[in-house]
């Protein structure tokens, strides 16, 4: 018997999991050892069960899939990550890529499709969609330096963060929740190519990304 490939998958959709679930068991060499909808469960989850191989959606209710997969890739650098979606997003694309993800599929992917990617994953081997080399292609070509993707709200929010401010208090001074603060802190480090707060705020003010 060959030996078991450990698979993680993360979906906020409760049918696309056990879909899924159900796909993988008829693979005698595939386990699904775990599945969850948000992405602070799923770094939790590959904190303790250190899957192979984690299927990562990018659009999830608490943090994107890129976000998400660059602190697994961090804590976990042997865990291999494939994202998955349902559209084609070039800035998506490229940042999960960034973050270190071995492969990047849409969610119309055959079963055959989808497990060879998840081989070709833990032999360390990338698998991109067709579909996403243009998307790839363009936004490496139209990437800007670090903080040029910034939305206005997020300038807002990195703008308080130079200030000192805790997420609780720019919540209140923006008069948003805490979990939109944090979710916009999330994108805020991604887009920097950050891991922390104060490296946000020491590049922010290098760069003069706000005023």
């Amino acid at each position: 018997m060959p030996d078991l490939i450990r698979v993680l998958f993360v979906d906020d959709h409760l049918m696309v999991r056990r879909g899924l679930a159900a796909m993988l068991s008829v693979y005698d060499d595939l386990e699904l050892i775990g599945e969850t909808g948000n992405a602070e469960e799923a770094i939790r989850l590959c904190a303790e069960l250190q899957p192979d191989v984690v299927l990562m959606d990018l659009l999830l209710p608490d943090m994107d899939g890129a976000r998400a997969t660059e602190v697994i890739r961090r804590q976990s650098p042997a865990i291999q990550v494939i994202a998955l979606t349902s559209f084609e997003d070039d800035e998506l694309l490229r940042r999960v890529i960034q973050a270190g993800a071995i492969g990047y599929l849409l969610k119309n992917v055959g079963a055959d499709e989808l497990v060879a990617a998840i081989r070709a994953a833990h032999a360390g081997h990338p698998t991109l969609a067709p579909e996403a080399m243009p998307a790839l292609l363009h936004a490496v070509a139209h990437a800007g330096p670090p903080g040029t993707e910034l939305t206005e709200r997020e300038r807002a929010v990195l703008a308080l963060m130079v200030k000192g401010m805790s997420n609780a208090a720019i919540a209140e001074q923006l008069t948003l929740s805490l979990s939109t603060i944090r979710t916009h802190v999330s994108n805020i480090l991604a887009k920097l190519g950050v891991a922390t707060r104060t490296e946000a705020v020491a590049l922010a003010v290098q760069r003069h990304l706000v005023q």
